[in-house]
């Protein structure tokens, strides 16, 4: 034993132990460009590794894609098989749309100055009155002040106060109405006629005493000024329907809506005669044709029930008859003799009497040498449905008007013989036609004929 060597508690003693000796081999530095080396080389790694796993899954993929090219090659040779096999039936017929310009360009408006406004009474009872030193009226403003109380509504109250509407207001009421371009203008104007003339009780006479009342000639005289084409051409073009040139004007409106009014007051004054009656409901039709009124429907609509309620008993008959041939020369046989029919409605025996008798004078005018019914439908079935130059749309029309024709008809009871030949007529289209047949318009023409022949059995 050294007598150097510690003791042994100084062994057991760890604040007595000898510090250990330093390692004084140098560590190794790790630089930022072996860390990004490093990091490439792991990056060339997965790059590789998922460029292997794209080649191994698009070789596997090959063989799925050869078989959906397979498929939609397949599919589109069915496709053209197909079209092929309808082009055998004939080229598909393009059937126009329904609608007719009924209006073509405007003709200048009649001037609305009136000088002799002024001299009218009521404007005269404004000026003599002391507070007119506060409103400051000049008689030459008359027109002025009268459009001012039109519009707040203080003009048919004042008609009603007096029972009395002069000429000269009647005349700038009127004229106001139909040919004013302000729009709350027109509309007023035509609020103070239905007031004047309109009450609950049709029996009463008129309420209110009238200088001047316009007459049909000036109705008519306002459509010529809008443009409206009393003879018109029934088979315009697609690209003439859908222009903007032509068209009528907003106050079309109040001409209809007075021409309702007028028809409901019958019982008070007669304004039309029947000829001119007959003219009114013509050009009401007209207007169902026309695309652009489309908006007014229920305008148009109410204005053909008062007007074909307009005539008397015993008008009526040759009345109907007489629009029915009109209508049915007029209008192309196409969808728009359709709309002629459908813009007719079915809500009293008149109009259902109207509708069937436009039906059957435009059925009647497709058959040379046909008069009454019965022939009207053993033309009808003479139609040779086999036969490849069969027309389904013009065969289509034909039905829809004998349809309308004979169920719009009160005096054509299920006992009757036309009734049975148009039971027959409607088993033939349904059964005849068959269910494959792809011609155009054919399985519009079986479908409804079906439907109707249901119909009329269980009637």
């Amino acid at each position: 034993m050294d007598i150097n060597d510690p003791l042994d508690f100084e062994l057991e003693d760890d604040l007595l132990k000898p510090p250990p000796l330093k390692n004084n081999k140098r560590k190794k530095v790790i630089g930022l460009d072996d860390l990004l080396k490093d990091h490439y080389i792991e990056q060339d790694k997965l790059l590789e590794k998922g460029n292997k796993q794209a080649r191994a899954k698009a070789k596997k993929s090959k063989t799925s894609y050869d078989d959906e090219d397979s498929k939609e090659a397949k599919l589109t040779r069915l496709v053209e098989k197909c079209h092929n096999q309808l082009k055998a039936f004939g080229d598909e017929q393009e059937i126009p749309p329904w609608g007719v310009k009924v209006f073509g360009d405007q003709k200048a408006f009649p001037s609305l100055d009136f000088p002799d406004i002024g001299s009218c009474k009521l404007i005269q009872s404004f000026l003599n009155n002391k507070l007119n030193s506060v409103v400051g009226l000049a008689e030459d403003k008359g027109d002025i002040f009268l459009e001012g109380l039109l519009v707040n509504g203080w003009l048919p109250k004042l008609a009603f106060l007096s029972g009395h509407v002069e000429k000269p207001v009647a005349i700038w009421a009127f004229n106001t109405m139909l040919y004013s371009s302000k729009e709350e203008v027109q509309n007023s104007s035509c609020d103070f006629w239905c007031a004047i003339l309109f009450s609950k009780k049709e029996v009463d006479p008129l309420s209110v005493k009238i200088d001047w009342f316009p007459e049909y000639t000036d109705l008519r005289r306002a459509l010529d000024i809008y443009g409206f084409l009393f003879k018109f051409s029934a088979s315009a073009e697609l690209n003439n329907l859908e222009s903007d040139i032509g068209g009528p004007p907003q106050n079309i409106r109040a001409w209809v809506r007075f021409v309702t009014v007028c028809c409901l007051i019958r019982s008070k004054k007669a304004i039309f005669s029947a000829v001119e009656a007959e003219e009114i409901v013509e050009i009401i039709i007209c207007l169902f044709l026309d695309r652009q009124f489309q908006g007014l429907v229920v305008l148009l609509s109410d204005c053909m029930q008062t007007i074909v309620n307009y005539f008397t008993d015993q008008e009526w008959c040759s009345s109907c008859e007489n629009i029915a041939k009109f209508i049915a020369c007029r209008v192309s046989m196409d969808l728009n003799c359709i709309q002629t029919i459908e813009c007719v409605s079915e809500v009293n025996s008149r109009c259902k009497q109207l509708r069937s008798a436009v039906a059957y004078q435009t059925l009647v005018s497709c058959f040379d040498g046909v008069s009454n019914g019965e022939g009207v439908l053993r033309s009808l079935r003479a139609v040779n449905f086999k036969d490849k130059k069969c027309d389904f749309f013009k065969l289509y029309i034909h039905l829809v008007l004998a349809e309308n024709w004979i169920l719009s008809n009160s005096s054509i009871d299920d006992t009757s013989v036309i009734y049975e030949m148009f039971c027959l007529y409607l088993r033939d289209c349904s059964s005849l036609i068959s269910a494959t047949d792809l011609r155009s318009y054919a399985s519009k023409v079986r479908h409804r004929a079906a439907y109707l022949l249901h119909f009329c059995i269980d009637k």
